[in-house]
C-alpha cells in the first residue's frame, strides 16, 4: 500500500492520470492530451515522474518519418518550381543565358544552376553554341513534375506527408529534395517523431486507491496568483501541501566543468602524438570555408553545409594571392592540379562573402600553404550550422579537425586515427566505417559509433585530400584529414545520452556527471 504522505506529494497532473487511466491501459501524448486536456510538454513531465515511481512503464517506441513544407517549399507551391518557373520563361521568350534567366526570375545563380542541370538531364534544355540555354522539348516530362505533385500533396495534408503514404518512386525524389537539418533551401524538411507508447503498472492502483481516499482530484492549487486573490477563487478549491521537511541546497565547491576536462584530455593526447595545434577566425569567408576545399559554388554539394551570414560587413576586402587565382583556375578548368574543374566562371565576389565558419576543415584549408612536410596538426574548433537541435544535433558544436601531411600516408593511416578517436577517445565498444562523400576528398570515409542508448550515429567524415585543394594550395604530397565531432565523442565518453546535457547549467547535474566519470 501506499502511504498518504506518498501521495500527497504527488503532482495534480500524476493525480489527472492516475484517475483517468487504470491498470494495464496503454497511453500516449495524443490520447492524454485529448482526454485531460495537457498542453504540450506537460504530458512528458508527467510520464517522467510516473515512471520514476515505477507507476508507469514504456511498452512501445516508434519512429514515424514526415516530410514537411518548409517556407520554400510553400513559395514553390505558390509561385511554381524553379524548374517550372526558368521552362516557362523560356518558352514566352526563347534561349536565354543562364545569368539573364538569373537577373529576370531573381534567382541566385546555384538556384538556376541547379535547375538547367534538372532539365537538360531529362533532355529539356540544351545550350547552343552562344552559351545559351534553349528549349528541346515543348513540354515538361513527368519526372519533372513529381515535384509539383509532392508539394500540392503536402498542401493537402495540412503541410505534412508521412513517408508510410508514399511510394518507392517518390521516397527516392525525397531523397534529393528534402533535408533532416538547416532546410531553409529545400522544400521539404525531414521530421522524425518518436511516439512512445506506455503503459499503467498494478502500482499505479495503489496510487489511485491513495489518491481517492484523501478525495485529491488533480485541481489543487499550487500557488496563490493575483487574478485568484482579486476574484477570490481561492476560497472554492483546496491547496497542495507544501513539504517543510526538504533539505536545503547543499553547498558545493568550484570544480572544472567535466566537458572541458574531456576537450584537455584531447588535446593532451594529440599533442604527444608529436601533432601542432591551429585556430583561428569564427567568422570566414566563403573561399577559405568552402571554395579551396573545392566545393563548387553552385552546385547542391555545397547543401551540406549550411551556413550563417554577416550582415555587417557582408564582404572581406580582399583575398588572398596567389592562393584565389590557383582556386579559381581549380574550379573554372582544373589549374594546375591534372583536373578538369567544374568548369563554370568562378565567382569572385561571392567567395569574399563573410559567413561563421560551418566546419573545422576550414583550418586545414588555412594551414595547407604553411604547413611543413612531412606534419601532423590538429585543431578544437567551434563550428556554426543551422541545424534542428536534437539529441545528437546542436547548431554551435565542436569539432576536431586534423590533418596529416607525408609522402608515405595512406588509406590505413587515416583508418588508424578513426580507431583511435573512436575506441580510445570515446570509448566506443562498436564501430564501423562507410563510404561517405565530401568534395574535399577522395576517397571519403565516414566513422560512426553505437551508442548504448541513441543507437549507431555518425562521428565524423574523413578522407584523403584531392588534389584540387592540396596542389592549389602548394602542397604536392597525400594529406589525411578528418572532422570528428568531439561532443558526439564527449557524449559517449562522459554517458550522456543528449548532446545538451554537455551545456547544462545544473551544476548538481554536472557535478554528479564529473564523479561519475573519470577522465584518462
Amino acid at each position: 500500500m501506499i502511504d498518504q504522505s506518498a501521495a500527497r506529494a504527488l503532482h495534480p497532473l500524476e493525480v489527472k492520470i492516475l484517475l483517468a487511466f487504470k491498470v494495464g491501459d496503454t497511453i500516449d501524448s495524443a490520447l492524454v492530451r485529448e482526454k485531460l486536456g495537457f498542453r504540450e510538454g506537460q504530458d512528458q513531465q508527467a510520464f517522467s515522474w510516473l515512471m520514476a515511481k515505477g507507476v508507469l512503464e514504456e511498452a512501445d517506441r516508434q519512429t514515424e518519418v514526415f516530410y514537411e513544407l518548409t517556407p520554400l517549399g510553400q513559395e514553390w507551391l505558390e509561385k511554381g518550381t524553379p524548374i517550372r518557373r526558368i521552362f516557362s520563361l523560356m518558352k514566352e521568350i526563347g534561349p536565354m543565358s543562364l545569368p539573364d534567366i538569373a537577373q529576370a526570375l531573381g534567382f541566385d545563380q546555384k538556384t538556376v544552376g541547379s535547375a538547367f542541370g534538372s532539365l537538360s538531364k531529362e533532355g529539356v534544355c540544351a545550350m547552343d553554341e552562344a552559351r545559351r540555354a534553349i528549349l528541346t522539348k515543348s513540354a515538361l516530362p513527368q519526372p519533372l513534375l513529381d515535384i509539383e505533385a509532392l508539394l500540392k500533396a503536402a498542401a493537402a495534408n495540412a503541410g505534412s506527408l508521412p513517408e508510410k503514404s508514399l511510394t518507392q518512386q517518390q521516397k527516392a525524389l525525397m531523397a534529393q529534395i528534402a533535408k533532416k537539418r538547416g532546410a531553409q533551401d529545400a522544400p521539404f524538411r525531414i521530421a522524425e517523431r518518436a511516439k512512445v507508447l506506455f503503459r499503467l503498472t498494478s502500482l499505479a492502483e495503489d496510487y489511485r486507491q491513495a489518491v481517492t481516499a484523501l478525495g485529491m482530484t488533480g485541481e489543487e492549487f499550487g500557488a496563490i496568483t493575483p487574478d485568484m486573490l482579486e476574484k477570490g477563487t481561492w476560497k472554492l478549491g483546496t491547496f497542495r501541501p507544501y513539504n517543510v521537511q526538504i533539505p536545503p541546497a547543499r553547498v558545493i565547491p568550484g570544480r572544472r566543468n567535466p566537458y572541458v576536462e574531456f576537450l584537455d584530455s584531447v588535446k593532451d593526447k594529440l599533442v604527444s602524438l608529436g601533432f601542432e595545434e591551429f585556430d583561428g577566425n569564427m567568422v570566414e569567408t566563403e573561399f577559405w570555408n568552402s571554395d579551396a576545399l573545392f566545393m563548387p559554388q553552385f552546385h547542391s554539394a555545397r547543401d551540406i553545409h549550411d551556413v550563417y551570414y554577416i550582415d555587417e560587413p557582408t564582404h572581406a576586402k580582399f583575398i588572398e594571392e596567389p592562393h584565389l587565382s590557383r582556386v579559381a583556375a581549380a574550379h573554372e578548368n582544373g589549374g594546375n592540379t591534372g583536373s578538369r574543374g567544374w568548369q563554370y566562371q568562378f565567382d569572385r565576389d561571392f567567395t569574399r562573402r563573410l559567413i561563421l565558419r560551418s566546419q573545422g576543415t576550414v583550418l586545414s584549408a588555412r594551414q595547407l600553404p604553411k604547413a611543413k612536410v612531412p606534419g601532423k596538426y590538429f585543431g578544437i574548433v567551434r563550428c556554426f550550422r543551422y541545424d534542428r537541435v536534437d539529441a545528437t544535433h546542436l547548431s554551435d558544436f565542436y569539432q576536431t579537425e586534423g590533418i596529416v601531411l607525408g609522402e608515405d600516408v595512406n588509406l590505413r593511416t587515416l583508418l588508424g586515427f578513426l580507431e583511435m578517436f573512436a575506441v580510445e577517445v570515446a570509448g566506443a565498444k562498436e564501430v564501423k566505417y562507410v563510404p561517405g562523400y565530401f568534395p574535399f576528398t577522395e576517397p571519403s570515409i565516414e566513422v560512426h559509433i553505437k551508442h548504448p542508448v541513441l543507437g549507431w550515429f555518425e562521428l565524423g567524415g574523413s578522407g584523403i585530400f584531392r588534389p584540387e585543394v592540396t596542389r592549389s594550395l602548394g602542397i604536392d604530397v597525400p594529406v589525411l584529414a578528418w572532422g570528428i565531432g568531439i561532443d558526439r565523442m564527449a557524449l559517449m565518453a562522459l554517458g550522456l545520452n543528449d548532446l545538451r546535457e554537455l551545456f547544462s547549467p545544473d551544476l548538481e547535474s554536472v557535478r554528479m556527471r564529473r564523479s561519475q566519470y573519470k577522465i584518462q
